[in-house]
């Protein structure tokens, strides 16, 4: 749709103010601190040179922007753009119509799995601006090749591998139990769930239907997830081990673990902390099928991206204009020469000049085949009922809540 308008209105119940209407004009951009920046900033600097407008860019450091963010949104005092996670994170914006819902032929330009997070309600209300970041297995193939075992494919082999990597005096998976990174154990949850159910069953939750926590899928994953830990995949020392390096990245580059189930941003930690490692024997996989499941075995949980959200004081005019640069060609190269693997329809010949091409383009494969991307629960639920779940999956983890429990907790969560 090369005539789309981008911007069709308030994508709550409020309407548009009046700098909203103005054709062309300032618009503030707010953007988290990272090694993006670069990148927005000279796309920022593009399109201020075509007098469409003037975009100025502020950028906040991580630790403090969305309480920032939260405190400028209930003021009169918005930006006009914002940088988000998307999902839970934006709902009471656009319940109180305070983001403008954007035309739904800006679609085609990025790879469906990656949209889902950026609508609300069934509206677009947020366009990706980064890389994608699922998460899948890493492992350790000098690890793998001195026990002649191969990468899991199905829910058996990882089990089998367990016991193999055990008689081994290997762990077979890294996990960080510390309770401040219990994120890490949320994906094996997220992963389960959705292998054994679909994703459907999350869907209903994030809409707001707490019931479905009882549906046996919940149940069933809990148990597999006792029986991993009682099994020793996760070693007896997991509780007292970090996420990154010190932690499950070094245990997993030194060869004292096997595997490791994380997002991929572990290449970028391991190439950081052990290039050598990152280099030569840092291998990866998609998650295992589960058997009897009735998820798609394509499907994957993580960040599918982050987005940029309009909001009714914006210019609409140079907001429309100015979230065309986001799957410009430049902006593409830019975010490929970072590290980042964009989920733009134009951004697979782009990875030829990635870092390591045959990474990145074994993520953009995994994250454009996914028939669904499930954005990570806690983001996807928001910190009231995100932080109190992570709370359970850890006691579910280290032995203080059993399956059974860990369900009536969590329904708890929510009255």
């Amino acid at each position: 749709m090369a005539s789309a308008t981008l911007l069709i209105g308030a994508a709550g119940c409020g309407s548009a103010g009046s700098s909203a209407s103005t054709p062309n004009g300032s618009v503030q951009f707010w953007t988290l601190q990272d090694p993006t920046n670069t990148v927005q900033q000279a796309a920022v600097d593009s399109f201020n040179s075509t007098g469409h407008g003037k975009v100025t860019m502020s950028v906040i450091a991580t630790d403090g922007f969305k309480d920032k963010l939260r405190t400028a949104m209930g003021s009169s005092h918005m930006p006009g753009m914002f940088f988000n996670w998307g999902g839970g994170s934006l709902n009471d914006y656009v319940r109180a119509g305070k983001l403008v819902q954007l035309d739904a032929g800006l679609e085609s330009r990025f790879l469906p799995a990656a949209m889902q997070a950026g609508k609300v309600d069934g509206k677009l209300v947020g366009i990706p601006c980064r890389g994608t970041q699922p998460v899948f297995l890493f492992y350790n193939k000098k690890v793998f090749a001195d026990t002649g075992a191969q990468p899991p494919k199905t829910w058996s082999d990882l089990t089998n591998l367990v016991q193999v990597f055990k008689g081994k005096g290997v762990t077979p998976f890294a996990v960080a139990g510390n309770g401040t990174d219990s994120w890490t154990e949320l994906m094996w949850i997220e992963y389960l769930v959705d292998r054994l159910a679909g994703p459907d069953l999350f869907k209903k939750i994030q809409a707001g239907d707490w019931s479905q926590w009882k549906d046996p899928a919940v149940l069933k994953t809990a148990q597999m997830v006792r029986q991993l830990v009682d099994g020793g995949a996760f070693g007896t020392k997991f509780g007292s081990v970090g996420y990154g390096a010190g932690g499950t990245s070094t245990l997993l580059a030194k060869g004292k673990a096997a595997m490791v189930l994380m997002g991929s941003w572990e290449y970028a930690t391991q190439q950081s902390s052990n290039p050598g490692f990152a280099k030569q024997d840092l291998g990866y996989v998609p998650f295992p099928t589960v058997e009897g499941g009735k998820g798609d075995p394509a499907d994957v949980v993580g960040n599918p991206t982050n987005y940029i959200s309009v909001t009714t004081s914006a210019a609409q005019q140079t907001a429309k204009d100015f979230l065309q640069t986001t799957y410009s060609d430049t902006y593409v190269r830019g975010l490929v020469q970072k590290g980042e693997v964009p989920v733009t329809v134009n951004a697979e010949q782009a990875l030829a000049k990635a870092p390591d091409p045959a990474y990145a383009k074994f993520q953009y494969d995994l994250v454009r085949k996914a028939p669904y991307f499930t954005q990570s629960w806690d983001q996807a639920l928001g910190l009231t009922l995100g932080t109190p779940l992570l709370t359970e999956i850890q006691k579910l983890f280290n032995g203080q809540s059993t399956p059974e429990r860990f369900v009536s907790a969590v329904l708890a969560l929510k009255h």
